[in-house]
């Protein structure tokens, strides 16, 4: 059975935002887990600097965490 023309409208209407509710859900996880990636590097970086002597401890440097979360992601999507 044939849908009508209004039927058909309120179901690729229904798909579309369906559509636009998954891309925006899938955009907020990727930050999630990009935001989660670099807690978890700082949280290496600072108890690794913790369990080091005083004399070899190096400032914990914005670049630095990113650089250990870009090896964490890479070694996660592998």
């Amino acid at each position: 059975m044939a849908l009508t023309t209004d039927q058909q409208s309120q179901v690729e209407m229904h798909i579309a935002m369906e559509t636009g509710r998954n891309t925006a859900n899938s955009t907020n996880l990727l930050k999630t887990n990009k935001l989660e990636t670099l807690r978890m590097a700082k949280e290496i970086l600072v108890e690794n600097r913790r369990t080091q002597a005083a004399v070899d401890a190096t400032a914990i440097t914005s670049d630095a965490v990113t650089k250990l979360a870009a090896e964490l992601n890479t070694y996660i999507n592998s």
